[in-house]
């Protein structure tokens, strides 16, 4: 097994989790396989008990039932296609409760049990043993893990992840280990020269701690000069060969295409001796489709209703937020060749008392909806801002408007639906009002209301299709059922489906018992779609998730040929090769003034790279 760790210097948020990514797509291309570690140093064993707006750095694995992973696994997921599982995200917590359970059960001999050597063994008996664990659904460990060391180097609680580390790349030796540091070379305005002191001085921190890096990738906003190189290389000890550029591009996509041009992949096959092993790095999808994104000039509208839209601590949060649900639009916004724009809609905008205290904010949210192609309502929790989203979903499905509702925003469509249309004016969700008369949405049987670890319905489950020729089964190719991941603890009633189906609300999609529903349809409405499980978590830029796939198609009017399997790929639709179907793979049948530009991995502070194809979005607060 080879071993590459991507560490970062001198700030964080520098693009660690795109560029192991883009690491691991140029060494897939070149005939290898590659797993993925993230290893974060927060202390929490749970990360399904986080709060949501700390929940959106967090990623839903596909295997366990029971855990929440690292963001930065989604990145790798999407970028290398392949099912990582919770041990591939590794975090202080769990290493500190590995060891104290082992202390417990007599495993240590009663010996005192300590940081070093107890604490580091057990970072570096975790690293090897899921490393050799294969994610690709072939048979046999992969050829090289890349592992992601979180934050910056100099921070007090990675230290004995660094120490681990140190051990680790002298125990499997020279040969099997490459270290690739990520660093900042700033340009300071009134000098107009990059600068080069803040990646000296991070370099000689992490050679301190007993590492030692073999290739500098830095980020800057223009390509580095050559003296700047020869600079970096003669202070930092790394060869001039061995120094990336990465500076901002138009798109992450471009990100493996940039390391490939500059031999990188060349590097790293010669550090890890495997030039005889690998061939030359086949990129030409991977340049197809970020030339793609370059190119893209027709808009789709896609207004966002949620209820963290208005976080008090800046609009970053919010594209952090929502990261995973952008990048599944972006995905599907390129199958339809459109170039998309998302129009961030506070739900508590949308509601009366916001008409009486701020009407601009109420006048701004109603316009955006009411300006948008589609609209989609993502999951959440709590009680905050739900009138809003029953708002968006009423205007959705009463003027026709491609509509999309994600976990709370298909219980939202369901309280709507009941409440507009059945009559049911006291219809709400026992999360919302536990003492409702009429409770449509409740809390699911398995799992405790108290204790907090470990109680939600989590990973993947499976779901049967009830119609064959609705839209959703349409969608993922006609198959009879599809598995998808999943995080709630809430979901339809089944005592009032019959009710609601009587009134023309069909449940197409449900679980092996037919007793919780899993996808609601509207027959009569060109799109209104509503989904229990996070299709999102699933999508691929070249696989696109299939609901998502069909509201971006449904609101740039391409719908019709996504459902029609005799269809030739037209109207600028790319057909998505495979749709994921648990572990099998199918066939399928046949900017504005005042937007914002999304940043690549969520993070908007300049020293990121744009998102892997330029979103415009704009918030109710800035029209």
């Amino acid at each position: 097994m080879k071993y590459v760790l991507v560490t970062g210097g001198v700030v964080s948020g520098l693009g660690k989790g795109v560029t192991a990514s883009s690491i691991g797509v140029l060494l897939k291309a070149c005939g290898l396989r590659v797993t993925s570690i993230k290893i974060g140093a927060c202390f929490d064993s749970f990360i399904s008990t986080f709060q949501t707006a700390v929940l959106s750095l967090a990623f839903f694995e596909e295997k366990c039932h029971r855990t929440v992973v690292d963001l930065d696994l989604g990145n790798y997921e999407r970028f290398l296609d392949i099912k990582l599982t919770r041990d591939n995200n590794i975090t202080t917590g769990k290493i500190y409760q590995f060891v104290i359970d082992k202390e417990r059960r007599g495993d240590y001999l009663g010996k005192t049990v300590q940081v070093v050597p107890h604490i580091t063994d057990a970072i570096q008996e975790w690293l090897e043993r899921v490393a050799m664990i294969p994610v690709d659904d072939k048979e046999g460990p992969a050829d090289v893990c890349v592992i992601e060391l979180g934050g910056t180097i100099g921070d007090i609680e990675s230290m004995p992840f660094i120490e681990a580390l140190g051990q680790f790349s002298y125990r499997v030796g020279p040969g099997n280990f490459c270290l690739v540091h990520v660093s900042l070379v700033p340009v300071l305005k009134a000098v107009g020269e990059q600068k080069t002191k803040p990646t000296q001085h991070s370099v000689r921190g992490l050679r301190g701690l007993g590492l030692t890096p073999n290739i500098l990738a830095c980020r800057c906003e223009k390509p580095l000069d050559v003296n700047v190189k020869e600079k970096l290389s003669q202070f930092c000890h790394v060869p001039v060969a061995n120094i990336v550029t990465l500076h901002d591009v138009a798109n992450i996509w471009h990100i493996p295409l940039m390391l490939k041009e500059q031999k990188t992949h060349k590097a790293l096959l010669k550090l890890l001796n495997l030039r005889g092993c690998a061939q030359e790095p086949m990129l030409q999808e991977w340049m197809g489709r970020a030339k793609l994104c370059d190119t893209l000039h027709d808009p789709v509208r896609i207004a966002m209703v949620g209820k963290y839209t208005g976080l008090s601590d800046s609009y970053l949060s919010v594209l952090k937020l929502y990261y995973v649900n952008l990048q599944a639009l972006l995905h599907a916004s390129v199958a339809c060749r459109r170039k998309l724009i998302v129009d961030w809609v506070p739900s508590s905008d949308l509601e009366e008392t916001t008409a009486l205290e701020a009407p601009d904010s109420h006048e701004a949210a109603w316009a955006l909806l009411k300006g948008a192609d589609g609209i989609l309502v993502p999951g959440g929790f709590g009680d905050r801002g739900v009138q809003g989203k029953i708002l968006a979903a009423k205007y959705a499905r009463e003027n026709k408007v491609p509509f999309l509702g994600i976990c709370l925003g298909m219980q939202i469509a369901v309280i709507e639906f009941a409440r507009s249309v059945m009559n049911l004016k006291e219809a709400n969700s026992t999360e919302f009002d536990p003492n409702t008369s009429t409770p449509v949405v409740i809390f699911m049987p398995e799992g405790s209301k108290t204790h907090m670890g470990g109680t939600m319905r989590l990973g993947s489950r499976r779901t049967y299709f009830q119609i064959a020729d609705c839209k959703s089964a349409k969608l993922y190719g006609n198959v009879s059922f599809v598995d998808e991941r999943h995080r709630h603890r809430y979901e339809v009633n089944p005592s009032f489906v019959q009710e609601f189906e009587k009134a023309g609300l069909a449940f197409v999609g449900k679980d092996e018992t037919g007793q919780r529903m899993e996808i609601i349809e509207l027959p009569s409405h060109p799109y209104f779609l509503g989904v229990q499980f996070h299709p999102e978590f699933k999508s691929r830029p070249w696989k696109p998730s299939a609901v998502f796939a069909g509201l971006v198609a449904a609101s740039c009017g391409q719908l019709e040929n996504n459902l029609d399997p005799h269809s030739p790929a037209s109207n600028g639709i790319i057909t998505p090769r495979f749709y994921p179907n648990g572990g099998r793979v199918k066939k399928p049948a046949k900017s504005l003034p005042g937007g914002k530009l999304l940043h690549g991995n969520g993070i908007g502070n300049g020293n990121e790279w744009p998102a892997a194809c330029l979103i415009t979005t704009t918030t109710s607060d800035v029209v």
